[in-house]
């Protein structure tokens, strides 16, 4: 269903003008895209990164490890941190589709608002806690999305205001229910900043064999105590997050380079091609070829 408030059913109606079809749609605002569903939808797997994304109709549910999350209409969902995550819209129709705006957050606008804003720092049992959390809109943070959507049919207000109202959300989610997840990641020498800082390297070095030994090390943390927070923050052991980075990459190898299974297994870093071939099953519920050719054939159809 549509939200009650006649403001935004305003921003619905602006929402499926600038997203006139089913799919993720970029808009003239650089960080603020749009994305529409008519039906519901399989499991995707995808990478999440650290965003505010707000949905205006519909619903969806996500996978984040073994943690299932669903939210719906009038809510939003907060990723501090770059996730591997399984997602699918649960609630859309033709008439009523889902639609979700999405609001990447800059970590150095992050930072620099952090610098100029007199908020207490998170009390020390939020740190560490996980990195993606949903929450029912409040009534100022629902007015500036409405407030940031209407400049897109102004887009010569875009370059002055857009940033105002980016940094009003940012500050509206900070000073909210779940703001110590942001505030922690971004603090220096947090265990959520170490575990962040090593999410980025194992974006960077997927391909790499993992001592965890080593990894920990890096980012200043004992062994145990990184096991426990990198669990905590992300659902997922260091080994499975950057297995389903390998196999996420194997997967856009095949698909967008056409590279064949064993290349991309090999690419990603896996030396034996049957293990490669367990574990992409295991997550995608098909071998690598047959997986990829489902793919090709739903997007032929659309």
């Amino acid at each position: 269903m549509t939200l009650p408030f006649s403001p935004y059913q305003e921003i619905v109606e602006i929402a499926m003008r600038f997203a006139p079809g089913d799919g993720e749609f970029s808009t003239a605002i650089g960080n603020l895209h749009i994305s529409r569903r008519s039906k519901p939808s399989d499991p995707l797997h995808s990478s999440y990164r650290p965003c505010f994304a707000f949905v205006l109709q519909g619903a969806k549910s996500l996978q984040l490890g073994t943690e299932q999350i669903s939210y719906g209409t009038g809510d939003y969902l907060l990723t501090s941190l770059d996730l591997p995550v399984a997602w699918r819209v649960t609630e859309a129709s033709p008439e009523v589709p889902h639609l979700c705006l999405g609001l990447a957050i800059d970590s150095e606008k992050l930072l620099e608002l952090l610098s100029r804003i007199d908020i207490p720092r998170p009390a020390s049992h939020t740190d560490g806690q996980r990195g993606m959390v949903v929450n029912v809109a409040p009534p100022e943070l629902m007015d500036a999305a409405v407030r940031l959507l209407r400049l897109l049919d102004r887009p010569g207000d875009i370059p002055a205001m857009a940033p105002l109202i980016e940094q009003e959300i940012l500050y509206r989610v900070l000073t909210g229910p779940h703001g110590a997840r942001l505030i922690n990641i971004a603090t220096a020498d947090s265990h959520s900043n170490r575990i962040a800082r090593a999410v980025a390297w194992l974006k960077e070095n997927f391909a790499r064999p993992l001592r965890i030994e080593d990894l920990a090390e890096r980012v200043n943390m004992s062994v145990s105590s990184f096991h426990h927070h990198f669990k905590s923050v992300t659902a997922m052991t260091p080994v499975q997050y950057q297995k389903q980075l390998r196999l996420h990459e194997a997967r856009r190898l095949m698909l967008v380079e056409r590279l064949d299974a064993g290349t991309a297994g090999h690419r990603v870093g896996y030396q034996s091609p049957s293990q490669f071939s367990r574990e992409y099953s295991r997550l995608y519920g098909a071998s690598p070829a047959r997986d990829v050719e489902g793919v090709r054939e739903i997007i032929a159809a659309e």
